[in-house]
């Protein structure tokens, strides 16, 4: 698997394409999404598809899929080599790598934006994706993120003719959502085995399991952090273990445009929100504003 064009830029989402087979624009499809690296502090999140023809969900079960999750790191990495040899035949998939630096920026942007939410656009935006190769898909099947019903009225509003099916550990029921499983932590542990630290940061290279609970992991976030600049971006600094190492460790950081939002009680800076205000009586008006005889709309 080439994962060189996300390498090139590690703090922008990449999306990889397989081969897609003419067979597959030919024939009614069926697909499976799942993901790999929810939990860890440390690296992207790898979402991922694969999809075939209803015609040949029996040849996909033989190819062995399981949960990855109960495999070991070389059988997933035969099982994907399976899957990708049938690229010329009748199998295709893309993964959607998601930087830890996106996610962190989404979870934390003043607009909530939630990883239940990111998960669910995400799987939104692949099946968009297949559709945009001229795939019909007649059938889709989603490793549960949150409430099955609620993401699966979800997923039916958006694709009203395509028969859904949300369920919880999903890879371990659907042989097409136990591929996807395969194609998502076969590609992020290969993003994480890769990910190329800048040459000014010296950092250990024992890094653990990338979660929070993991001792390694830990230890290796206390190493790494520099007190002015924070952590690398491998590290998704949203997550609760990364910002209390960073209170600990980092120099405290004074934001004053949060008490100008509130006003300046010592320079008596009105705060921003009362420039919107209706009432012009408790404020005067800029010259420029009299002078063209402007006035506040629905103020006539």
């Amino acid at each position: 698997m080439d994962v060189s064009e996300y390498a090139a830029d590690q703090t922008k989402n990449c999306k990889l394409f397989s081969k897609i087979p003419e067979m597959l624009k030919g024939e009614p499809c069926f697909l499976g999404i799942d993901e790999a690296g929810r939990g860890p502090v440390l690296g992207p999140m790898v979402y991922a598809t694969c999809f075939c023809p209803l015609s040949c969900k029996e040849k996909l079960a033989n190819l062995g899929c399981d949960d990855s999750k109960a495999l070991k790191e070389e059988q997933r990495d035969e099982l994907f080599q399976k899957l990708d040899n049938c690229t010329d035949d009748f199998v295709g998939w893309i993964m959607n790598i998601l930087s830890p630096n996106y996610i962190s920026t989404s979870m934390l942007s003043r607009t909530k934006y939630n990883l239940n939410s990111i998960s669910h656009d995400t799987a939104i935006d692949l099946i968009k994706s297949v559709q945009n190769l001229g795939i019909e898909l007649k059938e889709v099947y989603v490793d549960t993120v949150g409430s099955p019903v609620t993401y699966t009225a979800k997923l039916k509003e958006r694709f009203p003719s395509i028969d859904i099916t949300v369920e919880s550990k999903a890879d371990a029921t659907y042989p097409i959502v136990s591929a996807a499983s395969i194609c998502a932590k076969v590609c992020r542990d290969k993003t994480v085995k890769n990910w190329k630290f800048s040459d000014k940061i010296q950092v250990a290279e024992n890094y653990g399991s990338g979660y929070p609970s993991d001792p390694s992991t830990k230890a290796w976030l206390r190493q790494s952090i520099d007190p002015v600049f924070g952590f690398p971006d491998f590290v998704r600094f949203s997550w609760s273990t990364a910002k209390n190492i960073l209170e600990d460790e980092a120099v405290a950081v004074e934001w004053p445009d949060e008490e100008e939002e509130e006003g300046d009680k010592k320079s008596n800076t009105p705060a921003i929100t009362s420039f919107f205000s209706n009432d012009s009586k408790k404020r005067n008006r800029h010259t420029f504003f009299k002078e063209n005889h402007l006035n506040t709309v629905g103020s006539f």
